[in-house]
């Protein structure tokens, strides 16, 4: 991992902020295709648990179009090729991915953290890469209605990085976006995700599954020794539930899971769980002068269907096909900042459509729910036309409009 800060970077032609999957493909594409490029990450690693780790056949696609995927799936995965649902006592297969237009036909699990090492090392073959760590963006530098750089805090001190272009990469809660006084539409959320891990048996059912009932839902992912999972809660009910301890919890989660039961004692705590307070927004306008933002900094996503992540690389693969001429040439104006979001606001709309249609009227009226649920003539539908299942295959796993990689690469350092 790069070192902190301990002099200031004069000049680049493109500082990122944030080192997240979008930051980091974006620092990667541009730094390969020849482009001098900072990456700011504020915290000293990507080590940060519960983060989205789902990787979308498309994504790959853009792994395999770089020529990485071998090196890629060589690190520790899961491979998922279909989805199925609980509802009740009713077994549903749901999404299959076997049939995508994509040469990895399957959705793979591997932890953030060494989804963006990887690339980051990828990006350190080129000598225009640097990832710098331990480095707080707190302030725009803006020279008439122009940002021209930022101000960051590090363990050494303050210092200032100026470049033609600045990317906000900066997450749901970005402070740069904050700081551009850029407008945010709210569309709403009505609900949390509790997240924990809980051990994992051989005997267990190894398809990955949601489970619904009488006012409850789980979803379970197979990360091979545990599982990982995300209990749907009411929006603002943690609290409550936390009054009612966390035995009630524990009993909630083996009710939807019985064969869970003889190990939920794991969940000893609150501390084992973690709150993810879900928020659906996006920017009005994506750029000002001098600045873009791309990832969960321009759109924040539901955790439905998990393609956050897939998002975001997406954004970073439109940004970089359409800014690596002009950053060239030092000349970036907001013509083409807003081709960038043009591009890539359809495929944003319509899956937070999508999302909340499913957090509206769906997830909703299960929490609503007080009697034992009985699937849906729609779901039922899907299990019993297993061709239809490719519907939402397509939409989960390649989504609208998905982006091909167009720069080219400049060479990596003879070293490498």
């Amino acid at each position: 991992m790069d070192r902190p800060a301990d002099a200031a970077v004069p000049h680049v032609r493109c500082c990122i902020v944030g080192g997240g999957p979008a930051g980091i493909m974006l620092g990667f594409l541009l730094a390969r295709a020849g482009i001098e490029v900072v990456v700011l990450e504020k915290h000293a690693d990507f080590f940060r648990d519960f983060r989205g780790d789902t990787i979308h056949p498309s994504t790959l696609e853009v792994i395999r179009e770089l020529g990485l995927l071998d090196a890629f799936l060589r690190l520790p995965h899961q491979e998922i090729r279909a989805l199925a649902g609980q509802i009740g006592d009713v077994f549903l297969p749901l999404v299959d991915f076997t049939r995508l237009p994509t040469h990895c036909k399957f959705l793979a699990f591997m932890p953030q953290w060494d989804f963006l090492n990887f690339l980051a090392e990828q990006g350190r073959r080129y000598p225009g890469f640097r990832l710098q760590v331990e480095t707080d963006v707190d302030e725009l530098i803006v020279e008439g209605e122009r940002v021209v750089g930022v101000r960051a805090r590090t363990p050494h001190g303050s210092y200032e990085v100026r470049a033609d272009l600045i990317v906000a990469a900066d997450g749901r809660n970005s402070t740069v976006r904050a700081r551009a006084g850029l407008e945010v539409v709210e569309l709403g959320a009505p609900i949390d995700v509790l997240w924990f891990r809980i051990a994992r048996y051989p005997s267990d059912p190894r398809q990955v599954a949601g489970r619904a009932d009488a006012g409850r839902i789980m979803v379970m992912l197979d990360r091979g020794d545990y599982w990982q999972c995300g209990f749907v809660i009411p929006k603002g009910a943690f609290e409550t539930m936390q009054r009612q301890g966390i035995g009630a919890f524990r009993d909630a989660v083996a009710t939807l899971a019985p064969f869970l039961r003889d190990r939920t004692g794991e969940l000893a705590g609150w501390d084992a769980i973690r709150l993810l307070t879900v928020r659906v927004d996006r920017l009005r306008r994506w750029y000002r002068a001098g600045l873009l933002c791309i990832g969960d900094a321009a759109h924040a996503m539901s955790p439905i269907g998990g393609v956050g992540i897939n998002l975001a690389i997406q954004d970073a693969v439109a940004a970089a096909n359409v800014l690596v001429d002009p950053l060239r040439r030092g000349a970036v104006d907001v013509a083409q900042l807003a081709r960038v979001q043009r591009r890539r606001q359809l495929p944003t709309s319509l899956t937070q459509a999508f999302q909340l249609a499913i957090q509206n009227r769906v997830i909703r009226r299960v929490l609503g729910e007080t009697r034992p649920l009985k699937p849906p003539l729609i779901l039922r539908v899907f299990a019993w036309w297993p061709a239809l299942r490719r519907i939402p295959g397509r939409l989960i796993g390649i989504g609208v409009r998905p982006e091909h990689v167009r720069t080219p690469d400049a060479g990596a350092r003879a070293a490498s």
